[in-house]
């Protein structure tokens, strides 16, 4: 048999015989690495140790210390192990796939009668018996016609649908779990007894259309959550329930923000103290801008389909476009427009109309532009995830030599308003080609090699995001950590040296020449909606006092202080304070709970000492204390937390 070398991550290298198994290679470097062993990575392929190795390549050995590979085989291992433990109670039940998703698992099972509650707990019990067997796991690669008659023999159309569709020339890989089997991709554990079972818990049940068609069978999908040890399980559940309290829907009530309806899905309806924020927001958003050397626009919201086309946005992007038919006079068939689901296309309009120099670059063009995109219904999640939004959007048309200038202006742009917004520190993912784009190869070597080398010019590092490029260009995405370790991709940077080249873009070049310019794309919010809701979860209700909608709240004590209460918000306002009175003939305990929930920054309780004194007693959000000070010194000091980080 011929022989294959080794190489391992120290650099070392050994011959093995062709077809060794990562469990045998594990087995000859100590016993206790393979009884340690989970899986390994062969050229940079996530391997199960049971398959054979037929040419010589770099290999690592991984075990349960390994974080990425562990959970991934944790978590995929027990989504078999449910779908197990749901035939063995359940014998008729259909099983169909079940992938690993961030933090846990789902599986997708047809069955009549729908799961409850307590068949999850019944499920939990069976998981657990089946991981104390310690079954092995094993593997197997069949012929496609066999893996069909198999499953057909069991009565598993699902599978044998799955099968069929498995290309020619893929591995049909078949797994079993002690005596249940199933169709996967791999790698797998080496028996159930490597799953930790006190660190895992299933969720939920949701309805779930096979393959993702509405016209198909409705199935049944449990999602589950899994970790490497009880601490992080507790950890995870820990953070959903303070997650659940900082809930932006659940705020929204009680904050009176907004409502939305079914009459208008993925809209929303901003109430006066939601819009407060919005504008306040905005108002920062746009002085910053004005100092950052930005001129502003303003593009419409409906254009013809022409513009999408020669764009590219009407081939790849018209699944998430809304499109708008109308009867044009003279015209012998409808025109055909679209709602912009993005505002790029036309700030290039802007740039081609009258002729523009190398001494006009870069112009940073934005635009709080209102867009609209088509979000599958059950993808809409409050004002996290809508159909129609505002972006904070710009466009940067620049020379190639101007891209490491401004990637490393706008990421420090970026990074002030992040911490003025209560961010103090952010991630940035480096996103490549997708498989749908547009542009020639050598574009995108070019477009990504210029974004890489000006980010780290820039004096930052990123983590790659294979494949998750927009179809014109690379971009980078600023990931903010919010209080409770929850990441948001919020801002992003794209090259784009394409959409300049399809609407014909230029300037005049130095040469005299004609050039096209490179457009860098980039927000620093995102849209102004789901901002808004991640500071109302980051801060759970509690924003910033120069943000809050209702800053501060002054109540009466005795009705005897009533003019007196209008006197104190009267010189608050005066000072740019968002003040309101509240006389009603009501507990000033009462009042303080109410204004309390509704996450008021500041109570300010007035009877008659106060009146006598000019005074008031100043009672902070979260706060059981409260202290009397002077009016003055009370306006005065408001006055200046009321005033935007940017004007301080």
């Amino acid at each position: 048999m011929a022989e294959i070398t080794l190489t391992f991550p120290d650099g070392n290298s050994r011959n093995f015989s062709e077809g060794v198994t990562p469990a045998e290679v594990a087995a000859s470097i100590a016993p206790s690495l393979a009884k340690a062993a989970i899986s390994a990575t062969i050229d940079g392929k996530h391997f199960d140790l049971q398959w054979p190795i037929d040419r010589s390549s770099h290999i690592a050995i991984h075990t349960m210390k390994d974080d990425a590979q562990a959970l991934e085989l944790i978590r995929h291992d027990f989504a078999h192990v449910m779908a197990r433990a749901v035939q063995e109670l359940w014998p008729e039940v259909k099983v169909t796939i079940g992938p690993v998703i961030e933090n846990g698992w789902y599986y997708d099972f047809d069955r009549e009668e729908p799961f409850t509650p307590e068949d999850l707990g019944q499920i939990e019990a069976k998981m657990k018996e089946i991981i104390n067997r310690r079954d092995p796991v094993t593997t197997e690669v069949w012929d496609r016609d066999r893996a069909i008659r198999f499953y057909e023999a069991n009565n598993e159309p699902y599978k044998v649908e799955l099968v069929e569709a498995i290309p020619n020339g893929e591995p049909i890989r078949m797994y079993w779990h002690g005596h249940w089997q199933d169709l996967c991709r791999g790698p797998h554990l080496q028996h159930t007894g490597q799953l930790p079972a006190d660190a895992f818990k299933l969720m939920n049940v949701a309805g779930a259309y096979w393959r993702g068609d509405s016209s198909r069978q409705m199935l049944q999908r449990i999602y589950g959550v899994a970790f490497r040890n009880r601490e992080d399980l507790k950890a995870y559940l820990t953070m959903l329930e303070e997650a659940a309290k900082r809930d932006h829907r659940r705020l929204g009530r009680e904050m009176d923000l907004f409502h939305m309806q079914e009459e208008a899905p993925g809209q929303i309806f901003w109430h006066p103290n939601g819009w407060t924020i919005y504008t306040e927001l905005q108002d920062y958003m746009r002085r910053r801008q004005r100092i950052g050397g930005y001129v502003e626009v303003n593009t419409p919201q409906v254009v013809n389909r022409v513009l999408w086309e020669k764009s590219g946005h009407w081939a790849n992007y018209q699944e998430h476009m809304f499109i708008v038919e109308v009867d044009e006079e003279h015209a012998r068939e409808k025109t055909v427009n679209a709602l912009k689901p993005m505002n790029c296309p036309c700030h290039v309009q802007i740039f081609n109309v009258g002729l523009k120099s190398y001494r006009d670059l870069p112009l940073r063009m934005a635009e709080f532009g209102s867009c609209n995109r088509y979000e599958p219904s059950g993808a809409l999640h409050g004002i996290m995830r809508v159909r129609g939004f505002t972006q904070d959007d710009a466009h940067i048309f620049c020379r190639e030599d101007q891209i490491e200038s401004e990637t490393r202006r706008f990421i420090e742009f970026l990074d002030a308003i992040y911490g003025d917004l209560g961010f103090e520190t952010f991630k940035i993912k480096f996103s490549d080609r997708p498989e749908l784009r547009a542009g020639s190869d050598e574009t995108w070597d070019k477009a990504e090699a210029a974004l890489m080398s000006a980010t780290r010019a820039a004096g930052y590092e990123f983590t790659l995001n294979p494949g998750e490029g927009a179809f014109y260009g690379p971009k980078l995405e600023f990931v903010l950590t919010d209080a409770i370790g929850r990441d948001w991709q919020c801002g992003t940077l794209q090259v784009d040296f394409v959409l300049p080249e399809r609407l014909d873009a230029n300037y005049i070049g130095e040469d005299g020449a004609k050039h096209r310019p490179v457009m860098l794309h980039r927000a620093t919010l995102g849209s102004f909606e789901r901002f808004i809701g991640i500071l109302i979860e980051n801060h759970a209700g509690k924003l910033p006092f120069w943000l809050a909608p209702r800053q501060v709240v002054v109540a009466s004590i005795v009705s005897d202080a009533d003019a007196y209460v209008e006197e104190v918000v009267a010189a608050l306002r005066a000072k740019g304070v968002r003040a309101e009175a509240d006389v009603r003939n009501e507990k000033i305990n009462y009042k303080v709970r109410e204004h309390s929930v509704g996450k008021v920054p500041v109570i300010l309780a007035v009877g008659m000492r106060e009146v006598e004194e000019r005074s008031v007693s100043v009672r902070r959000l979260g706060e059981t204390r409260t202290e009397t000070l002077a009016l003055d010194e009370v306006v005065a000091s408001l006055a200046a937390e009321a005033t935007p980080p940017d004007l301080r």
